[in-house]
């Protein structure tokens, strides 16, 4: 059996002509090469030749095209197995036969084919990368406009202990996913939704009723999470000294646990805020006051922020009335003891609990108000929730409830889960002070990005002012790009050290290749040579054309980031043009090109590079120093 590449040439069979009065699409669709996206210039031609094969109809975009494996000749291929079954020709003639026709009709486009199996790959023609990195060194395209509102919900931290770890991953990929759904053209809200009350955050309250001795984060000369953060900690240490003492008296452990005198207070302030106790409701905005200064300041570091803020606090009286409402009409059902519940046993889940037999609330009925507010608000087409996988369940209920209920926006509900960060050193866990604090973790990147750039003595001539925003580029940088490389669905590991490595697949790696084409256009001699050349008819090298086709997907690339909800596909992508560039520079030095053609044309390639680093790594919520 032949299993090597079938090389066809222009005496292929092709496929059947039709004449201008049987509408043969090749002579009716505008085909003249598009400058923005090539994928869509081959489309179009495949969509129009295989038109002319009775029973096949295809549309454009269901034409599958997708760049060519590197063990194999070609710039982009068309797999042709599910083409082939509509047309009931065997995939091989079809791919031929194909191929034949885009090379002898779209000759701008299309050079050369081959062939193997099912696998169409086609070579792009010299002059229509030329033309293209001519036309767009200076302004490389964005895909064209999505036009749907969506918001994204994102950070959601609680008053009751400072953002860790696990919340900067959070907030880089709410961050992310936003800037690029705006770069695709779509309106979007970014919404923060604090988790103001509830039984958590009155643990902290009555931790620091009974231990702090009036202390504030002013007297004691710490932020406000930090200082809030304390008192939860204290919290767990002295309950579970009380559960361990209750269990020495003979207790099991679930009646220790629940009735351990720090629980029952926690149960009674919980209850206190709900009934408006003033007070309570006084001590819990001081505390709550004190925590959002902390967070403000993090945010205002991180160069996050957010369109509206919406307060658990506010909705979940609303809430309430949905599930009222619910029970009402049937939807959900009361038990003996009181709590108000639905069943979806019949959706494969289980029994929720909506309201507790105290008339309290829970999470959920906090989140049944929000969306029906968010959803008030804005009208948005989506709402993207981005939450931890662990809360997995907890979304699919939410989701089937409010289709329960017959809202209008249930259907636009989607859940952006991702996996959980680790340390080297293990899990983290909040109720134990064991987690990696945010700020703790910024500082420390900063000052590791310091010590490295010191180490490297290539910004001694910078101002201290110039080397502390360089710093701070280079660490948070860093830190945001190994979170957001990966893919939100898989749990990862973070390491400090390993995000940094200037040769890496890291932000620092990004960012010194772009200072350095910065560095090249700022010598040359010439800079308006970028403007001017004319093509010596040289064709182009290998390593010109891997950079030109790579600069060419940039938009294709946002528009799969944004239909996948997934900023590690322009990381992955950013850090191939990065190493693409860097092998061209080392191969192809730009100042030795053998004619002013080949050396416009790097210029241009180098230009374009940079204003794709930059603005892809913008969209990550990332910083290129033009210095480094």
């Amino acid at each position: 059996m032949f299993n090597g590449p079938l090389v066809m040439k222009s005496c292929a069979k092709t496929l059947p002509a039709r004449s201008r009065d049987g509408a043969n699409p090749a002579f009716l669709v505008n085909l003249h090469p598009d400058p923005v996206n090539i994928i869509s210039q081959i489309q179009r031609a495949a969509s129009a030749s295989l038109s002319a094969l009775p029973g096949v109809p295809v549309k454009d975009r269901d034409i599958p095209v997708s760049p060519t494996k590197a063990e194999f000749r070609g710039d982009y291929t068309i797999v042709v197995f599910s083409l082939s079954k509509q047309a009931r020709i065997p995939p091989q003639e079809l791919a031929g036969r194909l191929g034949a026709d885009l090379v002898r009709d779209h000759p701008g486009l299309i050079g050369a084919f081959n062939v193997v199996k099912g696998f169409l790959n086609l070579e792009i023609q010299d002059q229509l990368l030329v033309d293209w990195i001519s036309g767009h060194f200076s302004d490389p395209p964005l895909p064209e406009a999505g036009g749907k509102k969506v918001m994204v919900e994102f950070s959601s931290p609680n008053t009751n202990k400072p953002l860790h770890l696990g919340h900067l991953r959070n907030n880089f990929l709410g961050d992310a996913v936003s800037r690029i759904l705006a770069a695709t053209g779509n309106q979007v809200i970014r919404a923060n939704l604090v988790n103001d009350r509830g039984i958590h955050i009155c643990k902290s309250m009555v931790a620091w009723k009974l231990f702090a001795n009036g202390a504030t984060p002013q007297s004691e000369g710490m932020k406000g999470d930090h200082f809030v953060g304390r008192y939860y900690v204290s919290f767990n240490d002295h309950y579970q000294r009380e559960v361990e003492g209750l269990m020495a008296e003979g207790w099991d452990r679930e009646r220790a646990e629940r009735e351990a005198p720090l629980m029952k207070a926690t149960q009674h302030l919980l209850q206190l805020w709900e009934a408006g106790d003033p007070d309570t409701r006084d001590l819990w905005a001081q505390m709550n006051g004190w925590v959002y200064s902390g967070f403000e300041e993090t945010y205002r570091q991180l160069g996050i922020r957010f369109d509206h803020t919406y307060y658990e606090s506010e909705t979940y009286l609303l809430g309430k009335e949905i599930v009222e409402d619910g029970l009402q009409r049937g939807i959900f059902f009361r038990k003996p003891e009181g709590g108000v519940w639905v069943d979806l046993t019949g959706d494969g889940l289980d029994e929720k609990l909506l309201i507790r037999k105290d008339g309290t609330s829970v999470y959920i009925t906090q989140d049944l108000g929000t969306a029906e507010l968010k959803y008030g608000d804005y009208h948005m087409d989506q709402s993207i929730y981005v939450i931890a996988d662990e809360q997995n369940y907890h979304m699919k209920v939410l989701a089937l409830v409010l289709s329960r209920l017959g809202k209008p926006y249930a259907s636009g509900i989607f859940h952006l889960s991702y996996g959980m960060v680790d340390l080297t050193t293990g899990k983290m866990k909040s109720r134990e002070g064991t987690v990696v604090d945010a700020d703790d973790l910024i500082r420390d990147m900063i000052e590791t990005a310091a010590s490295h750039a010191g180490g490297e003595g290539k910004v001694k001539d910078f101002t201290e002012t110039e080397r502390l925003e360089l710093h701070q580029m280079i660490g948070i940088g860093a830190m945001k790009f190994f979170l957001l490389r990966v893919n939100p669905k898989k749990r990862m590991v973070f390491d400090p050290e390993e995000s940094i490595d200037l040769n890496g697949f890291t932000a620092p790696f990004i960012q010194y290749a772009h200072a350095r084409i910065r560095s090249i256009l700022r010598k040359e001699p010439d800079p308006g040579m970028i403007h001017k050349g004319v093509p010596d008819g040289q064709p182009l090298l290998p390593l010109e054309r891997e950079l030109i086709l790579q600069l060419e997907k940039y938009p294709s690339i946002l528009e799969e980031g944004a239909r996948e909800l997934d900023p590690s596909v322009l990381a992955v992508y950013l850090y191939g043009l990065a190493k693409s560039f860097n092998s061209l520079y080392a191969e192809l030095p730009i100042a030795r090109a053998d004619t002013p053609w080949k050396k416009t044309l790097r210029l241009r390639i180098a230009m374009a590079t940079s204003l794709v680093l930059s603005r892809g790594m913008d969209l990550l919520g990332i910083r290129v120093p033009e210095r480094m």
